[in-house]
């Protein structure tokens, strides 16, 4: 914030302007500068923490400022010192328990470097991410984009836009920010080959969002898995509960005995279809989902699923973020293997 265009930091009104200002309400550098007897551009550098500044002078000025109540704003003293201690991260669904958790990850360990966060969600929609990771870098020291739904070639040309940023979830071929993803690939063959193992020759596929690239990648995965080892139906769907819950009868119609979901919201969904018109999981059908998040391992009966670490991909991003943020070259990229959780959603093919 400015003063009179000197481009001082001013104090954040507390309670709103009223005519007459209580301790702290509305006090100014000027009004600090005048009651200290110095200039406005001295307070602005004892504020910031100048070494150009007397010690004696400097207390005196500090003295004045407490005694006044006067409250500098943290974002005028970040943008003095050419940081806001912020770092944003763009999200395509908060909804979603994945994208907490790695938000989770990144705040714990940002918030260690003395580092908070600015969220922002482009509620799935691909050409908000732009707008969105752009706006959210003015306001932050630097970004994460989290799973973005953007084209590789839109990324690649925002790239110079948003620098530093790091890519979570996502890897872009010319982009040369540093980039934490999951082998999505290995977590599907994993998938197919226990089902291949239970004798389910017909299986169908909860589809995520069509913008998602994870989406995708499973997707193709599976075609190639599928060949000459099973069945594979492919049901549009989406990456929340509700979608699973209204994919689930048109899966079963396609008499496959096992379905996999784009991810656990969609697998709980459809499991929780499935249990209210009395269809018998694993016994008729087997359910499988993607990313662990908590609530698989509580549900009943227990949902088997692909594990992604996802509080650590946001540690990782960090990691990345931070060294970037110290003028370091940040660590290699990442890329890791989820596992799977076989638990009570999978079992034989029925005969």
């Amino acid at each position: 914030m400015d003063a009179g265009g000197s481009g001082e930091p001013v104090a954040e009104p507390v309670g709103g302007v009223v005519p007459h200002r209580g301790r702290g309400q509305g006090v100014t550098i000027r009004d600090v500068a005048k009651a200290a007897g110095v200039s406005p551009a001295t307070v602005s550098r004892v504020i910031n923490n100048r070494e150009s500044v007397a010690p004696e002078l400097a207390r005196r000025v500090q003295q004045t400022a407490a005694s006044l109540g006067y409250r500098p704003s943290a974002v005028a003293q970040g943008l003095a010192r050419g940081r806001t201690g912020l770092v944003a991260i763009t999200v395509p669904d908060l909804g979603n328990p994945m994208f907490q958790a790695v938000l989770r990850g990144l705040s714990r360990a940002a918030g260690r470097d003395g580092y908070r966060l600015l969220v922002t969600d482009s509620h799935e929609l691909p050409m908000e991410e732009p707008v969105l990771a752009q706006e959210s870098r003015l306001r932050a020291d630097g970004l994460v984009l989290c799973s973005p739904r953007s084209h590789d070639r839109d990324l690649v040309d925002l790239a110079s836009a948003i620098e530093p940023f790091v890519l979570v979830n996502r890897s872009v071929e010319g982009l040369s920010a540093p980039t934490v993803s999951v082998d999505y690939a290995s977590g599907v063959r994993a998938v197919c080959a226990h089902l291949g193992w239970l004798g389910h020759t017909r299986v169908a596929y909860l589809s995520g969002p069509r913008a998602s690239v994870s989406n995708r990648e499973r997707l193709e995965t599976l075609r190639r898995a599928a060949a000459g080892r099973f069945e594979l139906h492919v049901i549009e769907g989406g990456s929340m509960l509700e979608d699973g819950f209204e994919a689930a009868e048109g899966a079963l119609s396609t008499g496959a005995t096992a379905m996999i979901g784009y991810n656990d919201l969609v697998a709980l969904g459809a499991q929780g279809k499935l249990n209210e018109i009395g269809v018998r999981v694993p016994d008729r059908i087997s359910v499988v989902g993607f990313d662990d998040i908590p609530l698989s391992r509580y549900t009943a009966p227990r949902l088997t699923t692909v594990a992604v670490p996802q509080e650590e991909l946001g540690r990782e991003a960090w990691q990345r973020l931070a060294a970037m943020l110290r003028n370091e070259s940040p660590p290699a990229d990442v890329c890791f293997t989820p596992r799977l959780e076989v638990r009570e959603t999978t079992g034989p093919a029925p005969h």
